[in-house]
């Protein structure tokens, strides 16, 4: 299992950023190699990816949903991978996201691009691309999901 955590500095309120990033099906608008997702219900989604020529399907739960807070999720078919988006409010115009990834690497091309960090500046580039994506809306998101997933075992 390989992890990979990074983060960005988006100037938007964390209210505007946690609204923005519960968008499941506007994650292609600024995530290379993400084709499309559909939201199932609140808590799955089916994605859709194509990376370096390998096309996935699979589909994710979230597996808890604090507002303005944290979205957490896993894999439940097809991909092995987990993780957690974060949210910290830096002062009332400026927030900091940060991602944290849990992978299994499927393959050679795939563990040689996680070797060489590819798999980082792949998710560093999305969350750059997400920061341009809601900055450039005038920090004004394209919907929200306010809605609350329970911790485990709560």
């Amino acid at each position: 299992m390989s992890t990979v955590t990074e983060f960005v500095d988006v100037n938007v309120p964390v209210r505007t950023a946690y609204n923005q990033w519960t968008q499941f099906e506007d994650f292609p608008r600024f995530m290379e190699g993400v084709s499309e997702i559909r939201q199932l219900d609140d808590t799955h989604m089916h994605w859709k990816t194509e990376i370096a020529g390998v096309k996935r399907e699979f589909d994710a739960e979230i597996t808890e949903q604090l507002p303005d807070e944290r979205v957490a999720w896993h894999a439940t078919d097809g991909e092995k991978q987990a993780g957690v988006v974060t949210f910290h409010r830096l002062d009332d115009g400026h927030t900091r996201v940060t991602v944290q990834m849990d992978f299994d690497p499927q393959g050679i091309v795939e563990t040689a691009g996680d070797k060489l960090g590819i798999i980082d500046r792949k998710i560093k580039g999305d969350l750059h691309r997400f920061k341009e994506f809601i900055e450039s809306r005038g920090g004004i998101e394209t919907g929200a999901w306010r809605g609350q997933v329970g911790r485990p075992g709560i």
